[in-house]
Parts: structure tokens; C-alpha cells; sequence
């Protein structure tokens, strides 16, 4: 039986004079106390400023915090009825729609990839380049992305060392046919996880590969009609890949760097300055959708709701065993139970560590996103609202809160170490990049 938090119903919830005319005082309030765990919070103390706010999302297994507090009645649970939240085609969609504000008929925040709050609030992939302030309010998820092959390379059996693919890969570029390797926005994680992969093989990602860009939907689609070679891109596109038989996964990118961070939940900062009770409402409803997606047995539930056609419209087989840790990567390895699942909560998954986002900026600094003179630290200060996931929390009654920024130093699979406190150490060890250092 998994565990319940409570239904919506519907797209404004039930009222409250509909629900205590339900039941008896004693009746609602044993109910709650059931649906409710941390206890119902229909509003907070101050009360939010408004009830309304337009979130996007992108059709990847790291947004259903998002459809989980939507279908669950958790934004209405905190005072915020009106929370809509809306497909994206792409994340070039999701830039564009964050820039238009709700205002224009775009969106308030969105599910996004932990460098874009960063590339936009610093006009880098805006048209004409206009900033757009942006903050962070949570992370969404750790680990669970992949990297996966076209099948023409089967016998290679590519898995964390993507050396296998070198030799391949040099063939097709002296043959005037450039392999091409797919990610879903420039600078993002995706593109971050499968140049830090290609590099360590020796693999430069801008000489030796044409690099692409293409939404996470459409990538099962393109590999299909054979578009690319190779792709980095979140579940459950990966599982299909396989379920399709037109490829398998080299390598998860928990693999890469254990208990990564990987999205993000982001919001425009003026709608956050304006509406700050509002924002930590926001921030409380998908916490507690965090730890609701989190819980095992919860886990055929979600893949069920995020199947739906409103949301992912994709079936659940090929959700259902990454997100428990069952990983089949479809080239005869098989790895039940591995640790390497996505996680939600568990591990301070939702925690928005200031160290994890100077490691995505100092990445962008090594490809050429942003100069190397970047004050990476006041950028992050600038962009990550820690501080509104900690008041969240707190309301929310959570007691293992962080107390550091930081989670300290990062060891990769190739040896590498990112100390935040000295990025520019980190950049001179790697070999491959396009900063000077």
C-alpha cells in the first residue's frame, strides 16, 4: 500500500468550507493528521501574497516533484490553489517562457538544469543577451542520468571509459562523417555530464565529435532515424532507448560523480521579491512532494501519475525499474539494486549545496560559457536562495538541515577533485578545456 498525502481533485482543490462540510471536526482532523504528516499548513502565518504562479517542466523523471505536489493537492495544502504546472517542448522553451513571465503568457519558474538559472541571470543565452535575474529555491533531484550508444556500436561494450569509442570515433571524422553526440542545451548538465565523459577518454567534445542539441523527448526519435551516435540526456528516455532496442546506456552519471546534483526548481527573482511568502510556499509543497517521491513504496504510484499523457505520456515499463534501482543498460550488464537510483530527498538530494553550483559554473568556465576572470562565488551568492529552502524547511517541521553551503570537496571517476574553494586548481589538472588557466 503506498502511502498517500491526500488527492487534489481537481485543478483549485476542495475549498475548505467543502471539506469541514464533510466530515465531522474530529473526523478532519484524524484525516489530516494521516494525510498530512508534517501537519497541514493551508496557510502560512503571514499568508502568501498570492495563490497564483505558472510552473514549467520538462518531460524527465527529475520534475515529478512538480506533478506529484500538483496532483497531490500539496501547493493547495500550502496556501497556493492556483499553482499551474505546464509542459515545456524544450529547455530553450523553458528559457524563453521563463524571460516572457507569467505576465506575457510565459511562466514563473520551472523544473530546469542547474547552470541555466546562471546563464540567464547573466544574459548568456537570452536574445540580446539581456539578463534576467534568476533564483534557485531547491534541487529537484541527485544522480539517475544517462549516457547512451547507438546500437552500431554494440561490440564495443562502452561503459564509464569512454576511450572505447576513441578510436571509432577518429575513423568517422577521417572519413568526412563527424560522430555527433547529443545533449539538451549548451552548458546545461546533460552537456556538462557527456563532455566531462568524452574528455576523460580522451575525447575532445568540440574537435573529435559534432556536439547537438535536442529536447529530451525527441531523443529516442532522432537515435531511431539515426541522427547521433551518442546521448546524455535525464530518464526515462534512456529505458526507452532500450526498451526499443535501438541502443543501451554506457554509463549512468552517478557513475561519473556519485550523488551528483543534477536539477533544479527556479523562479524568476522578481516574482520571488514580490511574492517571497508565496515563493516558500512554493518551496514547502514540492519538499514534501521530494520526500513522497522518495519513499519506495510510493514508486509505482508516481511512475503511474507521470505516465499519464498530461504529464510524460509514456509508459510505465519504461519508468518503473531505473526509479527503483533495477538497471538493465541492455548491453548484458545488469545491475539490480544499484545505489545509483534517482533520489529525491535521501542525502539532501533537495538541499541547493552553494558548492554544487560552483562546480556547473567552473565546468562552463572550462567550455567557454563564461570567462575565466567569473566571480564564481558571487555569482552563486547572487542566484542561490538557500535561505528560503532552509525557512521552508524549517516550517515544514524537516530536522536533518544542512548547516554548511558546502558540501566540501568532490572526487570524480577519473580522480579528478573539485575543491569549491579552489576551482581554478580543479580547471589547471584537466587536460581537456577551452579556458586558460
Amino acid at each position: 500500500m503506498s502511502k498517500k498525502i491526500g488527492s487534489q481533485g481537481g485543478s483549485k482543490g476542495v475549498s475548505r468550507r467543502g471539506f469541514l462540510g464533510a466530515a465531522s471536526t474530529t473526523a478532519v482532523l484524524a484525516a489530516a493528521k494521516t494525510a498530512f504528516p508534517f501537519g497541514a499548513h493551508i496557510a502560512q502565518a503571514a499568508g502568501p501574497e498570492t495563490t497564483k504562479a505558472t510552473l514549467g517542466f520538462i518531460a524527465l523523471t527529475d520534475a515529478s516533484a512538480l506533478v506529484i505536489a500538483k496532483e497531490k493537492g500539496l501547493f493547495a495544502k500550502h496556501g497556493m490553489p492556483d499553482v499551474e504546472v505546464v509542459k515545456q517542448a524544450s529547455w530553450g522553451t523553458t528559457r524563453d517562457n521563463l524571460v516572457l513571465g507569467s505576465a506575457g503568457a510565459g511562466i514563473d519558474g520551472a523544473h530546469i538544469l542547474t547552470p541555466m538559472p546562471y546563464l540567464i541571470s547573466a544574459g548568456k543565452v537570452t536574445q540580446n543577451n539581456q539578463p534576467l535575474p534568476m533564483y534557485i529555491l531547491a534541487r529537484l533531484n541527485l544522480d539517475a542520468q544517462a549516457i547512451s550508444i547507438s546500437k552500431e556500436y554494440a561490440d564495443l561494450k562502452v561503459g564509464v571509459d569512454a576511450g572505447a569509442l576513441k578510436e571509432a570515433f577518429a575513423k568517422k571524422k577521417a572519413a568526412g562523417q563527424m560522430a555527433k553526440v547529443a545533449m539538451t542545451f549548451p552548458g546545461g548538465t546533460h552537456d556538462l555530464w557527456i563532455r566531462y565523459w568524452l574528455a576523460a577518454g580522451g575525447i575532445d567534445p568540440d574537435k573529435d565529435v559534432e556536439t547537438i542539441v535536442v529536447p529530451p523527448p525527441q531523443m529516442v526519435a532522432n537515435m531511431k532515424v539515426g541522427t547521433m551516435d551518442a546521448f546524455c540526456v535525464g530518464e526515462p528516455w534512456n529505458e526507452q532507448l532500450i526498451h526499443q532496442g535501438i541502443g543501451y546506456t554506457a554509463v549512468n552519471t552517478a557513475e561519473i560523480w556519485n550523488k551528483h546534483p543534477e536539477k533544479s526548481f527556479a523562479m524568476r527573482a522578481d516574482w520571488v521579491d514580490a511574492n517571497p511568502n508565496s515563493a516558500k510556499a512554493i518551496t514547502m509543497a514540492i519538499q514534501e512532494a521530494q520526500m513522497w517521491c522518495d519513499e519506495m513504496a510510493n514508486k509505482d504510484e508516481m511512475a503511474e501519475i507521470v505516465g499519464k499523457r498530461a504529464w510524460f505520456n509514456v509508459p510505465t515499463k519504461d519508468i518503473i525499474e531505473r526509479i527503483k534501482g533495477n538497471y538493465d543498460y541492455g548491453n548484458g550488464r545488469i545491475e539490480p539494486n544499484s545505489p545509483h537510483f534517482m533520489k529525491f530527498w535521501r542525502d539532501h538530494a533537495s538541499y541547493p549545496f552553494q558548492s554544487h553550483d560552483a562546480w556547473f559554473l567552473t565546468e562552463d568556465v572550462r567550455w567557454g560559457k563564461f570567462a575565466p576572470d567569473t566571480d564564481i562565488k558571487a555569482m552563486v551568492k547572487k542566484v542561490n536562495r538557500e535561505d528560503i529552502w532552509k525557512s521552508a524547511a524549517v516550517e515544514l517541521g524537516v530536522k536533518d538541515i544542512p548547516t554548511s553551503t558546502s558540501r566540501g570537496p568532490e572526487t570524480f571517476f577519473d580522480g579528478k577533485v573539485f575543491d569549491p574553494e579552489k576551482p581554478a586548481d580543479y580547471l589547471a589538472s584537466l587536460t581537456i578545456k577551452r579556458a586558460a588557466v
